[in-house]
């Protein structure tokens, strides 16, 4: 028995979901051979019992029929995160927080926000996957320099596209550049879900995820298939943009989403020259809306020319230019939300039980058929009435 027997036999091992073996993936390790007993380490992404076993049985019963006597398989899994909410709906449980990036309006910096936030909770040592859920205008793959990346397709799985230290899923990398997406919102909403249960996202310490802009379909379909941890508004210092997000932090409260605070983007000018900062669009105007809605701005992030330019060029300015002042304020919009996230979980962590439909299976619940079959509800805080959800 040698080692190129045994890695020989373990290829035609694959891993549960994929078409791809685990000699191939790199997941064995540490192969030791003593006559004919084999013993060796599988290093695996997933804490699932089942895939881990799964693997365990295929890999004795290939290595054995290749001549081994005794095999010892020792299987290296992370463990199961605890789960941020004790009820309610989770589709996705091997990810312990989600953070909803959102916005009353396009336009605002929330993907520019979300980009540079996600790397820079990846710095500070967390698992951190990028979700890209503004399914209309889905920039990030460009934002991470991925837009020319697609993504492996295994199995009824598909691979998050890694970079810069994050996992990353866009409807842009699954289309054509330059496609146009005309769908109607139950459309919307099933892409929501398969992005969370049909992307094999890591255990993640948190799953950062860029929503359209708005309040509609996609917002409501997140809070109700996933316990959201925490939410985070972006807005910029124009009247126009404050109203609409005060509608962003409205629909947090409505969803029973703790809000995390908001980033005041485009805030002050940086010349690049002098490094002097100009207020040119506003600063500081969010203020009173974070007292009314009991929350905090956690950022001022100023309009920087290395912003747009690593936005346009696949370089986040929070990795490339890490002490830019960009970047420096984007770390501190990071570590509040951590530590707000750790805040919400010590306390109990979230629930969102309260948001599930409640109308019959089958019958859309914003029908007259679902509003009349719905059990009866008082309409109140800004409630349809039909029991879809969206008190």
């Amino acid at each position: 028995m040698t080692e190129e027997i045994v890695k020989s036999a373990l290829s035609k091992v694959m891993y549960p979901g994929f078409t791809k073996d685990i000699v191939t993936f790199g997941f064995v390790k540490d192969i030791v051979i003593n006559g004919s007993d084999v013993s060796f380490t599988v290093d695996i992404t997933s804490s699932a019992p089942e895939v881990a076993q799964q693997i365990t049985d295929e890999a004795t019963t290939e290595l054995k029929r290749a001549g081994a006597a005794n095999v010892n398989v020792n299987i290296k899994a992370p463990v199961m995160p605890r789960e941020s909410s004790s009820r309610g709906k989770n589709i996705a449980p091997q990810v312990k927080n989600f953070l909803m990036v959102s916005s009353g309006k396009g336009g605002v910096g929330k993907s520019t926000s979300s980009v540079n936030i996600a790397v820079s909770l990846a710095k500070m040592g967390k698992k951190v996957g990028l979700l890209d859920a503004d399914i209309y205008g889905p920039n990030v793959p460009r934002m991470l320099g991925v837009s020319d990346v697609k993504p492996e397709v295994n199995g009824n799985k598909v691979l998050p596209i890694k970079a810069y230290g994050i996992e990353m899923m866009s409807m842009g990398s699954l289309m054509e550049e330059g496609q146009s997406l005309i769908w109607r919102g139950a459309m919307i909403m099933k892409a929501i879900e398969q992005f969370l249960r049909d992307i094999l996202w890591s255990e993640l310490d948190v799953l950062v995820i860029d929503m359209p802009p708005g309040t509609g379909d996609a917002q409501l379909t997140l809070a109700q298939s996933v316990p959201v941890t925490a939410g985070l508004t972006v807005t910029t210092p124009q009247t126009v943009s404050l109203d609409d997000s005060r509608r962003s932090l409205d629909m947090f409260k409505k969803l029973n989403i703790p809000i995390a605070g908001i980033v005041e983007n485009m805030s002050g000018f940086i010349a690049p020259d002098t490094g002097v900062e100009y207020d040119i669009f506003g600063k500081g105007t969010s203020e009173p809306m974070a007292k009314e809605f009991d929350t905090e701005v956690i950022t001022e992030v100023p309009i920087e020319p290395a912003i747009r330019t690593g936005g346009d060029e696949g370089k986040p300015v929070s990795f490339v230019a890490p002490e830019s002042e960009s970047a420096k304020r984007y770390m501190k919009a990071a570590e509040s939300i951590w530590a707000f996230i750790e805040d919400i979980n010590e306390k109990g962590g979230v629930d969102n039980a309260a948001v599930q439909p409640t109308t019959p299976p089958g019958v859309s619940a914003c029908s007259t058929g679902g509003a009349s079959q719905a059990a009866p509800q008082q309409s109140s805080g800004g409630s349809c009435g039909t029991g879809c959800g969206c008190h």
